[in-house]
Parts: structure tokens; C-alpha cells; sequence
């Protein structure tokens, strides 16, 4: 059976990660059940990946990438009480040095280095998380509270936007768009007004230490506001702004200004579902540079079993060196441009198994390239399993 929204009176579809809109039209993957006066909702999925990043940094390396996520809401008095929770056997699938990818940045393995040209993995717990929301007519007013949860800032992140969730890798404008996806410490309150979303958030902002096993002490250090507009059922806009109190462990003394605005499109026709986003985010490192990202994917389904999937990005970093090299801290605008398939070779009401393959070809400036090789080339082939 359809599950009820937990912020207010519209499809669940809508809702994705955190407090976060998508279209009403977005591809809804779950399994609904009703126990009592509970409705349930259960999904989660699994990569395992060869991975192959070419050019003189590339690397190589066998991982699984991996989420399960569980919902549960019921009528509590005048409104309706949420429970979300996601959790992720990363830590263990993929290791604290994370996988290789070319040009990706961000969090620390060790406590010591920054991670260059690798992505971390997520932490074991990646949202537990209590919501409540009272609903009259069009209107509603609700309140999240997660440890970890994730603010209203960025468009939804980038494994639960259909989109993006095809892809065996992470974006490499994570941190720009939506890398506070798990933040030790959230709480955010928000009015929806027919199509339209007003919300604002008090956070911790540091992003996840390198011990993904554990539970990081809260802090409401942070904050930020989201304003969202579902003008159709086709569309989903989004602008935000977020101070972060000293978000990386490596630079205490730094904070950051992030500004992000995104717009996500949502097609069906007969046999087929269609998804695109188009997101920009700004970072404005106190003290430091102000750096932009921008990113363009897309994915098509086909009867049920054939995916495809690409994504385009561009964005300045200054963090592709180490300390010991004499162009640490010097900004660079480079890029990334994925495609792949998958194919579902098996699908029952429930589940879903399929594999696939992902190329692509990182874009660097001449400046850079005796360190990445010139445009170099990466894939990777995987097996995906899914609930649905």
C-alpha cells in the first residue's frame, strides 16, 4: 500500500534523504507493510565493484558499497511520529582508505593525511533519526532530529536521487552539493505551504572522523536554511545556504560558507522512467578561497531492466596535492564525465539483481597533468543487488 509523507500532505514520493524534496514523479523503490497502527518502509542495496582508475595516480581495487535504510510512522495525537534510520556495512566493504577515484577529495583516513584521489566510506550509522509533523489542509509544520541526521542543505544526496544512485561511484563534487548527508547532531524545523518548503537547521558542523564505526558527540555548532519549491509533479527546486563551524578535522580553524541550488525533473511514459539533475554549490572556506562546482546527470530506465546512466562535473579544488607538494593549496578547475548500463537480469516483486559497467574520463588542466597523465581514463564493472 502507499505510504503516507512524514512532513506533510503530499505523495511520499516526494520525500527523499533527510528533509529533502524530489519530484512527486520520482521513482519510488521500497518494500511497505503495515504492522498495527505502524507503516513500515524498507530498502537498501548493494554494489560490488572492480574498480580501474587509470593514469599515473589511478589504482586498483575490489569493494561493495552498500545501504540499507528503514522508516517507520504512525498517528500520535494531532500529528504523525517518524522514525528513519539507514545504516551501512561500508566501514568493513570498503576500508578506511576508502576506494580509489581520480580527483576526488575530502575526510581523512587516518586522522593525519587528507584522502586524495580516493573516496571514503560511509559510516556504520548513517542516520537514526525522529521526526513529527501536523498537517491542516495544504499546510503542515514538522521537526527532525537525528544523531546522525542530515540538515536542510544540498539537493538529496546523490544514492537516494534516481539520478544518481545508478552510479558504482560517488560524485566528485560531493562536499560542494551533499556531504553532510551524516552529521553527528541535526535539528531542523520546517513549514511546507502547498508546493512550497521553508526550513532551517541547527547542526554540528564537522564532518565524520575517520572511526566509522561509532557515534560522534553532538554539537549544534552550525546552521543553515533551505527553501524548496515543487512548482509540478515533474519538478523539484531547491536553493540553500549553510555556515559549517570547523568542518575538516585537519583545519580546525576553518569554516565554511556553502551555498548550493539545484533542480531535479522526473519523467514517465509507458515502459520507461526518466531523471535529471542540474546542481551548482559554492564553497567559501573561512579563511581560504571560494571554490564552485557544478553537476549535470541523468538516468533512463528501460522495461524494468535496462538502467543508463551519465553524469558531467566541473569543479575547483584546491586539495589534489599534499603538504609536502609546493601546489598544496593551489586551486584547479578540473572535471569528470561518466556513463554506464546495468542491466536487471532478475527482478521479482521484492528484489533485484543485475550488473553493469561505468567509463570515465577525468578532465585536467595542463598544469596538473605529469602528476593525472593527460584526460586520464577509469571503469569499473559491477554487480548490483537491490530491495524494491
Amino acid at each position: 500500500m502507499a505510504m503516507s509523507a512524514m512532513y506533510g500532505p503530499y505523495p511520499m514520493t516526494r520525500e527523499a534523504s533527510g528533509t529533502s524534496w524530489q519530484p512527486d514523479r520520482a521513482m519510488h523503490r521500497g518494500l511497505h507493510e503495515m504492522k498495527g497502527s505502524w507503516m513500515l518502509m524498507f530498502h537498501g542495496f548493494a554494489d560490488l565493484v572492480f574498480d580501474n582508475q587509470g593514469g599515473p595516480r589511478g589504482d586498483k581495487k575490489v569493494f561493495a558499497s552498500n545501504m540499507l535504510m528503514g522508516m517507520a510512522q504512525r498517528t500520535l495525537g494531532p500529528g504523525r511520529l517518524g522514525l528513519r534510520t539507514m545504516v551501512s556495512l561500508e566501514p568493513a566493504t570498503i576500508g578506511k582508505e576508502g576506494y580509489p577515484l581520480l580527483l576526488q577529495t575530502g575526510e581523512t583516513a587516518n586522522g593525519r593525511n587528507r584522502l586524495i584521489d580516493r573516496q571514503h566510506p560511509h559510516d556504520l550509522f548513517m542516520e537514526l533519526a525522529a521526526t513529527y509533523s501536523v498537517s491542516r489542509g495544504s499546510r503542515s509544520a514538522f521537526l527532525y532530529a537525528g544523531l546522525p541526521g542530515e540538515p536542510a542543505l544540498g539537493p538529496p544526496a546523490f544514492m537516494h536521487r534516481f539520478s544518481g544512485m545508478a552510479f558504482p561511484q560517488a560524485p566528485i563534487t560531493h562536499h560542494w552539493l551533499d556531504s553532510s548527508l551524516i552529521t553527528f547532531g541535526v535539528l531542523t524545523g520546517g513549514v511546507v505551504v502547498g508546493p512550497a518548503k521553508l526550513e532551517a537547521s541547527a547542526f554540528r558542523g564537522r564532518e565524520p572522523d575517520e572511526n566509522r564505526y561509532g557515534i560522534e558527540s553532538p554539537k549544534l555548532d552550525s546552521h543553515s536554511f533551505r527553501i524548496s519549491l515543487n512548482p509540478t509533479a515533474s519538478w523539484a527546486l531547491q536553493a540553500s545556504y549553510g555556515r559549517l563551524h570547523s568542518p575538516e578535522q585537519l583545519e580546525p580553524d576553518m569554516a565554511v560558507d556553502r551555498t548550493t541550488a539545484s533542480a531535479i525533473y522526473a519523467s514517465d511514459w509507458s515502459g520507461g522512467h526518466w531523471e535529471t539533475t542540474l546542481a551548482w554549490g559554492h564553497n567559501r572556506s573561512r579563511p581560504g578561497p571560494r571554490l564552485d562546482a557544478v553537476a549535470l546527470e541523468s538516468a533512463v530506465q528501460l522495461r524494468d531492466k535496462h538502467t543508463l546512466f551519465a553524469r558531467a562535473e566541473r569543479v575547483e579544488k584546491n586539495e589534489l596535492f599534499p603538504e609536502a607538494d609546493p601546489r598544496d593549496g593551489r586551486a584547479f578547475n578540473v572535471g569528470e564525465i561518466s556513463a554506464g548500463y546495468r542491466y536487471d537480469f532478475w527482478r521479482s516483486a521484492h528484489a533485484s539483481l543485475g550488473i553493469g559497467a561505468e567509463g570515465s574520463v577525468s578532465i585536467v588542466p595542463r598544469t596538473i597533468q605529469d602528476a593525472y597523465g593527460e584526460d586520464p581514463a577509469s571503469g569499473m564493472v559491477f554487480a548490483h543487488g537491490e530491495l524494491r
